[in-house]
């Protein structure tokens, strides 16, 4: 292969491979917000109605319907980890920036990280409340 023809090949390469991680950032970003718009209206949809029995049955319900017409994606414990990434990352705005550098799987850390911190200082809470009578 000649000189010239290699460095077309190379040029040629980067302009794919570029290009490919792009779309690769886009798909993750619109994953992302979609997820989190999804999450936000179920938790906009239970509050409205104010049952805990409800909200049970309506993420039952959706999960089905969803699977059915959208893939493994959409389960019950997708679907809740949604919810709870829409409750803690509120702001599309600061959300979509954040997107374009982390993976859904980075957020789903992220939750789990948090999670256990609530816990952690739930459990804190308590200890205090005990201890201090």
């Amino acid at each position: 292969m000649k000189n010239g023809d290699k460095l077309l090949f190379q040029e040629l390469a980067s302009i794919i491979e570029n290009g490919k991680s792009q779309i690769a950032t886009q798909v993750n970003r619109t994953l992302t917000l979609i997820y989190g718009q999804v999450g936000h209206r179920i938790n906009t949809h239970i509050l409205e109605n104010r049952r805990a029995e409800y909200g049970k049955q309506i993420i039952a319900k959706v999960t089905v319907q969803l699977a059915k017409a959208y893939g493994n994606s959409f389960q019950e414990r997708n679907l809740r980890r949604m919810m709870q990434f829409a409750s803690l990352f509120s702001d599309p705005q600061k959300v979509s920036p954040l997107a374009t550098k982390l993976s859904w799987s980075h957020f789903i850390e992220l939750l789990s990280i948090k999670s256990s911190e609530n816990s952690t200082n739930s459990n804190q809470q308590t200890k205090g409340k005990w201890s201090s009578s």
